[in-house]
């Protein structure tokens, strides 16, 4: 695992104290860590794992939070690193199950909704799409087997 550092600009914190992040990075991320985390849950059950596997792609979004705040999405942007993250693990541990390699989107949406629990809304919210795309998505998705995704 590799650390990165952030290329926040501000005063230096106090010794001891927690380095200062801009607000709109700490809010993104309260908005989504559980959902990050559930997410990650699914492919990681170990509950460490998980967590380290959200924490470093943070610390990826915070090292691109200028970079991403400047795309036209910067919500599914902060979804690809997440994924990213996950999936590079889940490659590290040779016993671990793989997510399909052919529509990883439409397996990402049936993950979040049917085992996760969000609704069209929030799925749109964490990916970075409209909810009408996702609905419609999600409606393709229930006609297959659950195994199927």
């Amino acid at each position: 695992m590799t650390t990165r550092h952030t290329r926040f600009s501000g005063p230096s914190p106090e010794p001891g104290s927690p380095p200062a992040v801009p607000v709109e990075y700490a809010a993104f991320c309260e908005l989504h860590r559980p959902r990050y985390l559930s997410y990650a849950r699914v492919w990681l059950p170990d509950a460490d794992e998980a967590a380290a596997s959200v924490q470093e792609a943070f610390c990826e979004v915070a090292v691109q939070w200028r970079e991403l705040l400047i795309s036209p999405n910067p919500a599914a942007e902060a979804w690809l690193i997440l994924r990213s993250t996950v999936a590079e693990r889940l490659r590290d541990d040779p016993g671990a199950p793989r997510p399909r390699e052919s529509g990883p989107a439409d397996e990402d949406l049936a993950i979040l909704h049917y085992v996760v629990g969000l609704a069209a809304p929030e799925i749109a919210d964490v990916m970075g799409s409209d909810t009408a795309n996702v609905a419609g998505r999600l409606r393709r998705a229930m006609l297959q087997e659950p195994a199927d995704w």
